[in-house]
């Protein structure tokens, strides 16, 4: 039995519910049936424009944002969904900073829900740096259904590698 790796925390009977619906194949319809709306951020400048307007409604004080992108190697290469990151330039005399998010490319397919969760995710590390407790207020404030969303994304990212699977031995 192979581990489901973006659900290794949760609890057995939930894990064995996921196996059974791959199972049967119907983890993808399922998701489906609840996550049908897709969105238009089709391009870096569209993801800015996104990423922006949700920052200027919910963290209007927040420093400025330099750069916001779709990455096509997040994923692989860092194991992660999307990076936050500061970086700090001279220049002249002062140093100057700038922020930039990372989002992984397979959220230009993903349904809309999934693109606004993670990047409220970002958004919320700009504040906090670590995954506690004022760091999940802040998702939850900008995203009341976050953690819901947060589960529900690992169940398409687990479907996600369970059709990988499954071409890979066709």
């Amino acid at each position: 039995m192979q581990p489901l790796k973006y659900l290794g925390g949760y609890p057995p009977e939930v894990q064995a519910r996921v196996r059974e619906l791959i199972a049967q194949d119907r983890l993808g319809t399922v998701l489906s049936a609840k996550y049908a709306d897709a969105h238009a951020v089709r391009n870096d400048g569209q993801l800015y424009t996104y990423v922006q307007a949700l920052k200027d409604r919910h963290m209007r004080k927040a420093a400025p944002l330099g750069k916001v992108v779709f990455d096509g190697k997040l994923q692989v290469m860092k194991h992660a969904l999307g990076t936050h990151t500061t970086i700090s330039r001279v220049h002249g005399g002062r140093l100057k900073a700038s922020r930039e998010i990372r989002i992984a490319s397979v959220f230009r397919d993903a349904p809309a829900d999934f693109l606004r969760m993670i990047v409220v995710h970002e958004l919320a590390h700009m504040k906090e740096a670590d995954h506690n407790k004022a760091f999940y207020q802040l998702c939850t404030h900008m995203e009341p259904d976050y953690h819901q969303l947060e589960f529900d994304l690992r169940l398409y990212l687990t479907h996600l590698d369970a059709m990988r699977e499954q071409s890979r031995s066709d």
